[in-house]
């Protein structure tokens, strides 16, 4: 099963000012996202906290300046190795779990069931009350 790869910033933590320089990101939150051959997707959440002790202002890029691009470019180097294995096999796992939906039949939902005996869930998208209006039978409440 091939997957596809994508990445998203979801979150930013940034000290207002930081040893004199202002808006400096520390924490980083993210999401990568796997997406099979078949548009089935799953996904792993992650955090990864930016080291700022020594904050070097020659290469510092000014928060307004700043693109996600360039964040990710600092976050993935770190999801390398065992953590990226780990992340990888998370997301590979939500998508087979997705793509093989389990679900239980019971003793009045089996094939060979008259349909006349069947049991039908409800669809939990209908609505409880059911049509009303003029046509429908059922009372409407008068405008005042």
């Amino acid at each position: 099963m091939a997957i596809t790869y994508t990445w998203k910033l979801t979150s930013l933590k940034k000290y207002e000012n930081y040893q004199d320089t202002d808006h400096v990101v520390f924490q980083t939150y993210w999401k990568k996202i796997g997406t099979d051959e078949n548009g089935v997707q799953g996904e792993f959440s992650g955090a990864t906290p930016l080291d700022v002790t020594n904050l070097n202002t020659d290469n510092f890029v000014p928060y307004d300046q700043l693109t996600e691009e360039t964040i990710l470019s600092w976050i993935k180097p770190v999801v390398v190795g065992e953590y990226e294995k780990h992340v990888n096999q998370q997301i590979a796992k939500q998508i087979a779990e997705k793509a093989n939906q389990e679900s239980q039949v019971g003793e009045k939902e089996m094939p060979w069931i008259p349909e006349s005996e069947r049991y039908t869930p409800p669809d939990p998208n209908a609505s409880e009350m059911g049509p009303s209006g003029p046509d429908s039978g059922h009372p409407t409440t008068p405008s005042i």
